[in-house]
């Protein structure tokens, strides 16, 4: 290519940046790959005149709310036509009446966390448990084919494709490296042609390729969230972060500098320090210094996202192969959760979908148990489990709430989780895109 093509092409790629800048916004609704109806019938639209109309349940409709006693809600096709009291109520004519006296009715979970890792069935099995949207930040998007062409109902799909990572990077057949900021706009600008809703950057990538991908995702419209080790989270929200992924990414940001930089050094030298690493790293944390409280302060101004996939961590005293180093790390871990949540900080609940302490499938509910323990009220762990993580997701303009206009992606518990939260560990039926996808003779033995 001469001088002068070289030129050219570097005036029409800087015009379709510039064009591209322009026309995408911080706030652009995201899109699902929610599998197409022709693949599975379940999560077709609905014929338009058919009506159902839920009856008796509590309602918790996901805004924070008090809860609505013996409520109505009407869904017409795909949408939410009607949310409120039985006296205000108008069933249509000849809808499906199901009575949900004894139940609560609330908007389907969000797992802002999950990972596939090859297991196929996992995904319709969270959608029995309640978790009608996910998001996998870090597999390949071709990696959840096998799962659209199950034939089952799944949850809606919220993909990043692979980590966004460093040479060398932590698990390379997951990694897309990046080494400069044009190959960080270049793949960022790939990813989001595939399909990604938002772009995950992993540990070992530097705070300049941060600022760099961060730009470059917001550029197209995406959200930039990270699994932190080596970077300071308050350099990283500073540098454009949107979300952070795990309470174990603030630990050098919170612990002194001179231990900070230690296992900063060990996890460069070899990724598998951190394992034992982080624990030790927690085991020494004052989660009420000034330092944490600046942290705090910035994600409560910056408006960050923080999913802390406590169970994936959890360690307690005499838990088989663990320690009380571990287990001390752990409850700071806990306390960190607690001072977040009473500082401002946007929390919402993701799985890591296989974890210590919970059964294949109840990751999810282990999680919110583990934030229970943190200090979160039972309202403030539903709405992070579904309006906050809809906006974490950029859909709260139609998931996320039960209001009349949104699509009607809602799960029926027994009991009422506001005075027990094991309740959430016992869903009776699931809505998908106005579709029942679990019926109460499909529903399995959960306890």
């Amino acid at each position: 290519m001469n001088r002068n093509s070289r030129m050219l092409l570097g005036l029409v790629l800087g015009s379709v940046a510039i064009a591209g800048a322009l026309a995408a916004t911080r706030t652009k609704p995201m899109t699902d790959l929610l599998p197409p109806a022709s693949e599975i019938d379940a999560v077709a639209e609905p014929p338009r005149g058919r009506t159902t109309a839920i009856t008796g349940a509590l309602l918790i409709d996901g805004r924070g709310g008090s809860p609505a006693r013996d409520a109505v809600v009407v869904v017409r096709g795909e949408r939410i036509v009607f949310a409120g009291a039985r006296s205000a109520a108008e069933i249509p004519e000849g809808a499906e009446i199901v009575d949900a006296t004894g139940m609560t009715l609330m908007p389907g979970l969000f797992d802002a966390h999950f990972h596939l890792d090859g297991d196929v069935q996992l995904p319709p099995l969270q959608l029995q448990r309640g978790v009608t949207t996910l998001r996998d930040p870090g597999a390949w998007i071709q990696a959840y084919a096998p799962v659209r062409a199950l034939n089952v109902p799944v949850p809606r799909l919220f993909l990043t494709g692979p980590h966004l990572d460093w040479p060398p990077p932590a698990y390379p057949a997951d990694s897309l490296l990046v080494r400069d900021p044009a190959e960080a706009r270049s793949t960022v600008a790939r990813l989001a042609a595939e399909g990604a809703s938002a772009i995950k950057i992993y540990y070992r990538l530097p705070l300049g390729m941060i600022d760099a991908v961060t730009s470059a995702a917001h550029d197209q419209g995406l959200v930039a969230t990270a699994h932190l080790e080596l970077v300071d989270a308050g350099d990283a929200v500073r540098a454009g972060l949107d979300g952070i992924e795990h309470v174990t990414s603030f630990g050098v940001a919170l612990a002194p500098l001179r231990e900070a930089e230690a296992f900063r050094q060990a996890v460069i030298a070899d990724n598998a320090a951190r394992n034992a690493g982080r624990y030790a790293l927690w085991s020494g944390i004052d989660v009420d210094s000034p330092r944490a409280r600046a942290v705090l302060d910035l994600l409560v101004a910056r408006g960050t996202f923080f999913t802390p996939t406590l169970a994936v961590f959890e360690r307690r005293p005499g838990d088989p192969g663990s320690n009380d180093v571990e287990a001390r790390g752990f409850s700071n871990m806990l306390a960190f959760v607690n001072r977040a949540h009473r500082a401002g900080v946007r929390i919402v609940v993701g799985s890591h979908s296989e974890v210590p302490h919970a059964a294949r499938g109840f990751a999810y509910q282990r999680e919110m148990e583990l934030l229970h323990e943190s200090g979160l009220e039972p309202m403030a762990i539903l709405q992070a489990a579904t309006l906050v993580n809809a906006r974490f997701f950029r859909a709260e303009d139609r998931l996320g709430s039960i209001e009349t206009g949104k699509l009607a992606d809602m799960i029926l518990v027994a009991g009422n989780p506001l005075e027990d939260l094991g309740a959430m560990r016992d869903v009776r039926r699931v809505m998908l895109n106005g579709v029942w996808v679990q019926a109460p003779a499909d529903r399995p033995q959960l306890r």
